[in-house]
């Protein structure tokens, strides 16, 4: 048998890549509506699974979601009745302005200050871009 034979059965033998898959997935909120208040649970792990600091979240969702908001204990607490969806809309929004590098889309980038404005670095590719929205 020669060696392009042989190489064309173990390729027909290999196993067929069922799914690919993503190594960073946007984190859901976790959270319930409380009288007139919405509470979300897990605001820390997120900021935490995006590197950022939970208080530059809460400015940037305070200021989508038009809404009020203050940390108690660990929660995150809006002052009025929002839905899940809506709020992982522009968490979602938050993470392709703040987080994801425009060059490669990893989201191992870094907030820096330069020259008085803000910019995201990429850890892994090493591409700078100018943050264009402000809090």
């Amino acid at each position: 048998m020669k060696y392009e034979e042989m190489l064309k059965l173990a390729k027909e033998k290999l196993p067929k890549v069922q799914s690919k898959s993503e190594r960073f997935v946007v984190p859901k909120i976790q959270g319930h509506v409380e009288g007139n208040k919405t509470i979300i649970i897990n605001i820390f792990s997120i900021a935490d699974l995006l590197a950022r600091l939970p208080e530059h979240i809460l400015k940037y969702l305070q200021r989508e979601l038009a809404t009020p908001g203050y940390f108690q204990d660990k929660r995150l607490v809006f002052g009025r009745k929002l839905s899940s969806h809506m709020i992982n809309e522009k968490l979602q929004k938050y993470v392709e302005v703040f987080v994801l590098c425009e060059q490669c889309s990893k989201p191992d980038t870094k907030l820096l200050t330069e020259e008085g404005l803000l910019v995201k670095k990429c850890m892994a590719c090493g591409h700078k871009s100018q943050v264009q929205t402000k809090i």
